[in-house]
């Protein structure tokens, strides 16, 4: 009776009542209480008793709708549904069957959105079985078993009437001991468009690609000549290999006609991996050399390849946080420059990478979100357009159909608001077959609904999706945008087109206020400490460059890098982004410590006046100039620099090397003095830590002259008188003639008759200490 009651178009006669309630009162007291629960469908669906409608719309049975073709049908095409279904309950279920149920045509955006909410079965809004032929069935379905089905339904079966967006439901019905009765058990519903024939009037959709990852390089470089580049790690190939994100964003979107949007940081990472390129070891106290040479050339001609001729658009370099920058950086000096300067360079390096000309005058703050200081950050950077959204500038009840995204906000500035629920369609987890099957055609059936509204007014909407979605969300997207492609209600278009179309009068044109910027994106934000610490950084950079031989080598992969640090990407990454900041800042340091004083002991200044060294070390690759060593003495009346109270003097060193620079010193008086050596920039920049010492001023008085002098001349006269001596004796000697002794030898007698010889005198002074000089250093006069 339960099996001939679901033919539609049927209702149960009361004496048909009257005996199945009967045999539910001989069933027992258990299935009567049961029954009584039991909510009738209205006339087209009566025939089919059901359960409570816990049970009813219950999670019994699993189903999961994996696999829907076409997406969007057309006369003659037969629609194929693949799935399976899964008890989930603790009693087998028999007499299953699964079957499709057409609903009615949806009348507006908002009944997708509420049917899409909906969970479970409900008797009446989720239509009537197809049935006949187009069901599969299963005799049993065992507790936690899965079973695989497919029912394909030719369109004409379907009996589909006017174009529309039709709710399309698979069904299980069946029975179980507790519940002996046919009833649905389990429910899943989706949308099927239907648009047989080309609109009359089609809405022109631009969908944007986006090519955006996080920062993967350093502002570190080897010191070779071509400064080979260091990457944090190498997570990038990874993306660009066969399947991976990058890799399938550029597969996919090479066969759709989309707007490509894209990080110039992206595409210069992927240049410097296509060369020789280094990767930072886990502890970071290292490098290894990179092996991806072959993945990064592969993916970067590939893309050069698809875009040519092809709409780009690129983003300022490393895709700044606008919004971060209006919130916290804003009067933070330097921060608006900074991103006028990445904007500049990101063009440039599209360009030079890709060999095509974007267009560089779109801002994107973070999900559309738009308040007027994010407006003011993105004209001040030179865009002329803000991709903003429609959640952010919401609509009001009156305007019934959806309106061209162009919106003048003022100021010369255009607004392009991207359709919130599109441009959302694919940010959950795609990577179930059943989740991106849904929401492939739940983004069709809201594309059909758009241009439905108002089938006689052209529409120019714009999806905005999110700025990196992972390779199974590109896979969605990709179908859906495969599903628009026989253009029967929709065509493509470029961004550019899209934000010179004719703004719709009734549209709002209102940016919201500051209040209503969503706390949520508010809390990822960069902090105003990140910018202060960025304005740091670049304040040594500019102190540093001024310097160097070659400041290129220099100014290029830190300014990259600091670009880096204002990037999108860091959002929800509060810590990431900075160990990254603090390791930037912290190489640099590293570097401009590669120019220093040398650390100088005391010296001795044994006389009025003297020259000292302060030798300078300079350990980078590359040549330092425009500097000046300072001597200054801090006690100008014992000691002065060049007759002064401090004295300078140009440095210049080739890369490697160190230079010894003198000073003239005076003494005026004995005793130590502090002198402290300090490096200056040419424009009166303190570089580096100062150097103290104290020189030690021992000056000789006259008085100690003269007692020198005259021990000098005392030894003078003594060696005299000995040599006189001496001359007298010989000659004394040789005119009294030589005497035989006893032994035969020539000699003197000894007496008085014979004069001694005279000893030599006792020296004057004393003899000369070999004990070590006093420490210091000592200075030549």
């Amino acid at each position: 009776m339960a099996e001939a009651a679901d033919f539609p178009g049927t209702s149960p006669s009361p004496a048909r009542r009257w005996l199945r309630r009967t045999a539910a009162l001989l069933a027992g007291a258990p299935l009567l209480a049961g029954m009584l629960q039991l909510s009738a469908e209205p006339t087209a669906h009566a025939a089919t008793p059901s359960a409570p409608a816990d049970a009813a719309g219950s999670r019994t049975v699993d189903v999961s709708l994996n696999k829907l073709t076409p997406t969007a049908p057309s006369d003659g095409d037969t629609v194929t549904v693949s799935g399976t279904v899964t008890n989930e309950g603790k009693q087998a279920v028999t007499g299953a069957q699964v079957g499709l149920r057409l609903g009615p045509a949806l009348n507006g955006r908002s009944q997708i959105d509420s049917a899409a909410k909906r969970t479970g079965y409900q008797p009446g809004a989720d239509g009537t079985e197809v049935g006949g032929k187009y069901v599969e069935k299963f005799s049993k379905l065992a507790p936690g078993v899965r079973q695989d089905f497919s029912i394909s339904v030719p369109v004409k079966a379907l009996d589909l009437g006017a174009d529309g967006v039709y709710q399309l439901g698979v069904s299980l019905t069946g029975r179980t001991t507790a519940q002996p009765w046919s009833q649905v058990l389990g429910f899943e519903r989706t949308f099927l468009p239907w648009q047989p024939d080309a609109a009359g009037t089609k809405t022109r959709t631009t969908y944007l690609w986006p090519l955006i990852s996080t920062s993967h390089l350093t502002a570190e470089t080897g010191s070779d000549e071509q400064q080979t580049p260091v990457f944090t790690d190498d997570e990038l190939a990874k993306e660009l290999a066969p399947g991976g994100r990058l890799e399938q964003m550029l597969s996919l979107g090479r066969q759709l006609d989309v707007t490509w949007v894209i990080d110039p940081d992206l595409l210069a990472s992927v240049d410097a991996m296509t060369r020789n390129y280094r990767v930072q070891t886990a502890d970071g106290k290292g490098t290894t050399a990179g092996r991806n040479q072959a993945v990064a050339k592969e993916w970067l001609n590939k893309l050069e390849q698809t875009v040519k001729d092809k709409k780009v658009v690129s983003l300022p370099f490393a895709d700044p946080d606008l919004a971060s920058i209006a919130h916290n950086g804003r009067t933070v000096t330097g921060s608006l420059g900074r991103l006028k300067d990445a904007t500049d360079v990101g063009a440039q390096a599209v360009e030079v990478i890709l060999h095509v000309k974007p267009q560089s005058d779109f801002a994107w703050p973070v999900d559309g979100a738009l308040d007027p200081s994010i407006v003011d950050v993105s004209t001040s950077a030179g865009a002329h357009s803000v991709i903003a959204r429609s959640d952010s500038l919401r609509e009001g009840d009156a305007l019934p159909y959806t309106p061209n995204a162009a919106r003048p906000i003022g100021g010369g500035t255009t607004a392009v608001v991207a359709d919130a629920r599109l441009s959302t369609a694919f940010q959950g987890d795609m990577t179930g077959a059943e989740s991106s099957t849904l929401a492939v055609q739940q983004f069709l059936a809201q594309s059909l609904m758009v241009t439905l509204q108002d089938p006689d007014k052209q529409r120019s909407i714009v999806v905005a999706p999110q700025r990196m979605p992972s390779a199974s969300q590109a896979q969605s997207m990709a179908k859906a945008l495969t599903g628009l492609s026989d253009e029967r209600w929709s065509e493509p278009q470029a961004l550019s087109t899209a934000a010179k179309a004719k703004p719709d009068p009734s549209a709002t044109t209102q940016v919201p206020s500051a209040r209503s910027y969503p706390a949520a994106l508010r809390k990822q934000e960069l902090p105003k400490s990140a910018f202060q610490s960025i304005q740091n950084t670049q304040s040594k950079l500019d102190r540093f460059q001024t310097v160097l031989s070659e400041p290129d080598r220099v100014i290029t992969p830190f300014g990259r890098a600091i670009d880096r640090e204002m990037s999108t990407s860091w959002r929800g990454r509060g810590a990431e982004a900075a160990t990254y900041r603090q390791g930037v800042e912290n190489y640099l340091t590293t570097l401009i410590k590669q120019v220093a004083l040398i650390k100088k002991s005391d010296a001795k200044l044994s006389g009025r006046s003297a020259t000292i060294p302060v030798t300078v070390q300079n350990n980078l690759v590359q040549g330092v100039d425009h500097m000046v060593l300072r001597l200054t003495s801090e006690n100008p009346t014992r000691l002065k620099i060049d007759g002064k109270a401090y004295a300078e003097q140009p440095v210049k060193i080739a890369g490697g090397h160190a230079q010894s620079v003198k000073f003239t010193t005076t003494a005026n008086a004995n005793g130590p003095v502090p002198v402290y050596a300090q490096l200056y920039t040419e424009d009166g920049q303190p570089y580096g830590k100062p150097v103290r010492f104290d020189v030690n001023v021992t000056e000789i008085t006259l008085t100690v002259m003269l007692v020198i002098a005259g021990g000098v001349l005392l030894l003078v006269l003594a060696g005299f008188r000995m040599y006189t001596q001496r001359k007298r004796a010989a000659r004394q000697q040789a005119e009294e003639g030589p005497e035989d002794g006893p032994d035969g030898e020539s000699g003197t007698e000894s007496g008085e008759d014979n004069p001694e010889q005279p000893s030599d005198p006792t020296p004057d002074t004393a003899p000369e200490s070999t004990d070590p000089s006093d420490t210091g250093e000592r200075v030549d006069r």
